[in-house]
């Protein structure tokens, strides 16, 4: 359970990270890390099905 969650705190400070490398204010950073922490969170998620299945 704790995978998608943790996918979506990378995704944020990840996202938030590379709009402020590109020179970009607080909506960009933010949209950025939004936009980061929905696509991390939905990997985390498949990661998270995928070991469940194969765990039993």
């Amino acid at each position: 359970m704790i995978l998608p969650i943790a996918g979506l705190f990378i995704g944020a400070i990840l996202g938030a990270y590379r709009a402020r490398r590109h020179g970009g204010g607080a909506a960009d950073m933010a949209q950025w890390g939004a936009a980061h922490a929905l696509a991390l969170g939905i990997v985390g998620l498949f990661v998270l099905l995928l070991l469940s299945r194969i765990a039993g």
